[in-house]
């Protein structure tokens, strides 16, 4: 249930992805984005219950677990983002020749 949820937000992303945008900092991004909100739905109850986000004066944060579940969740949602990201890019080159690679200063 959670995983479809973060699979929406980055289906809604692809293009940045492709753009060399890192599928963890939309996982950031997503999880920061339901905590700084009244939780609306059940996923975002689980979330609240489970993650917890620690900032420093410096706006650097760090996004923890709150108990065994919740780092399950945390590792579970790491795992899905880096194989979301890694499918796309086989997606992506599916249809690439080696020729589009080839650098134009050997041309």
């Amino acid at each position: 249930m959670i995983i479809a949820e973060f699979a929406k937000y980055l289906q809604q992303h692809d293009d940045e992805i492709i753009e060399h945008k890192s599928s963890c900092s939309l996982l950031c991004a997503w999880v920061l984005s339901i905590l700084e909100r009244k939780p609306k739905n059940n996923v975002e109850k689980i979330v609240h219950a489970e993650i917890d986000c620690a900032r420093n004066e410096n706006g650097e944060f760090l996004i923890v677990a709150k108990s065994e579940s919740g780092q399950k969740l945390t590792q579970a949602l790491y795992h899905f983002a880096l194989s979301y990201e890694q499918h796309l890019m086989r997606k992506w080159l599916h249809d690439k020749n080696t020729n589009d690679f080839r650098n134009k200063i050997e041309e």
